[in-house]
């Protein structure tokens, strides 16, 4: 697993992963016994979003750390060049990065003395990192799974990309609420300025943000916004995270979304009707949201 999340990150070097060096990793994959469910699914959360320096030097330690034989080493080293060449074009940032691995991968010794070196160091070296350096974001897993938007919150958020003083839980909520909204935006297939406007709008009046970081959220939530989102899940999650009286005033927000061009469709209507009824509120208590929107 740590060589196939490796390849990936070289893959990601040039800011994408095309679908040859998809095709190449499953053909990687395809020789590996017993892969899991959650196996594939702690590869996504590598294949979703660009992998950086710092993380990708995690994992070239890891699996240095877990090369113990000449068979190992060479799998290793065929599996990244066929990564690399997958789409019949290499970068010189592709070259120059598969090169670093590539001597990484080198210097491991796997002599009999090299690995009871390794035996001996792994535990004081996993302490080490778990002390002193980031985490992969295999710690993220269960948000990967559960609240793809408060995933890639969480993860831009380390990423430095802005400021955002909330308690976890506030943030996962403003998230999926970012989610169900998105819904009712992309009714239509076509998310208007409008439309963005009232979901920032929300935010900043639920949950007191800055325009910036109401921004960025909904930005996030907008681009995960697809079939990968599971809208059971954000119904059910919503409901337990929120009181009677949050969802009541979050109807408000949809209708605002819905109404945010000028008029609230059918369909619109509809999709907010089944978010309430997965909210399990009362259809009074939608055609009274209803109808507030319309004055």
């Amino acid at each position: 697993m740590t060589l196939a999340k490796l390849i990936i990150a070289a893959a990601w070097v040039n800011g994408e992963v095309t679908h040859d060096e998809v095709n190449s990793l499953k053909d990687l994959l395809f020789h590996l016994k017993d892969l899991t469910a959650r196996d594939w699914s702690e590869l996504e959360i590598y294949l979703d979003s660009p992998i950086h320096t710092a993380e990708r030097n995690r994992l070239v330690a890891e699996l240095q750390a877990a090369i113990n034989s000449p068979q190992d080493k060479a799998l290793a080293l065929m599996a990244l060049n066929e990564m690399i060449e997958a789409d019949g074009e290499v970068t010189e940032e592709e070259r120059v990065v598969a090169q670093e691995i590539e001597a990484a991968i080198e210097a491991v010794d796997v002599s009999i003395f090299g690995q009871m070196g390794r035996l001996m160091r792994g535990p004081l070296r996993r302490r080490q990192q778990v002390f002193a350096e980031p985490h992969n974001r295999e710690l993220y897993m269960e948000d990967f799974l559960r609240n793809r938007i408060y995933f890639q919150v969480r993860r831009r958020l380390d990423l430095g990309e802005v400021e955002l003083d909330l308690p976890q839980e506030d943030l996962r909520k403003l998230s999926l609420a970012g989610g169900l909204m998105a819904r009712v935006a992309h009714v239509d297939r076509e998310v208007t300025e409008s439309e963005f406007s009232a979901m920032v709008d929300a935010l900043r009046k639920d949950w007191g943000l800055a325009r910036e970081a109401a921004t960025f959220v909904t930005e996030i939530a907008l681009s995960e916004f697809g079939a990968e989102l599971d809208h059971y899940r954000l119904n059910r999650e919503f409901f337990t995270a929120t009181s009677e009286q949050e969802r009541v005033r979050f109807m408000d927000a949809l209708f605002a979304v819905a109404k945010a061009d000028g008029e609230i469709s059918h369909r619109e209507t509809e999709e907010i009707r089944l978010i309430s009824l997965g909210l399990k509120l009362t259809h009074q208590q939608f055609i009274q949201a209803k109808l507030r929107a319309k004055q």
